[in-house]
């Protein structure tokens, strides 16, 4: 990917020149550094994997009691829902009965 000089918005390569579709700027290609650059045309569409059936959530677990069952094993993840100058809350995911909560600091 190559960002424009002039006013940093993506460039595209056109022919042998790298063009920038916001403000015109055009510049010639470099060989050696597009070589190096990793593009996905080359990738294939896998479509949507449906994973909501996993038992592992891909977020890490913590000792945390659920209100819901009482399991002592939840998922966590912490996420900003308030102001910046907020701290970000902690949701919890149990891993037996998938109850969710969250805990905000007070």
């Amino acid at each position: 990917m190559k960002f424009c000089d002039e006013c940093g918005s993506i460039m595209h390569k056109e022919d042998d020149t790298w063009v920038c579709r916001s403000c015109g700027y055009e510049t010639g290609g470099d060989a050696e550094a597009e070589e190096a650059m990793v593009t996905t045309q080359a990738q294939e569409d896998g479509g949507i994997v449906d994973v909501s059936d996993a038992e592992d959530k891909g977020l890490p677990t913590t000792s945390v009691v659920c209100p819901n069952c009482e399991n002592d094993r939840a998922y966590w993840y912490m996420q900003q829902i308030r102001s910046a100058d907020e701290s970000e809350t902690r949701f919890f995911i149990c891993t037996e009965c998938e109850h969710r909560w969250r805990e905000d600091d007070h």
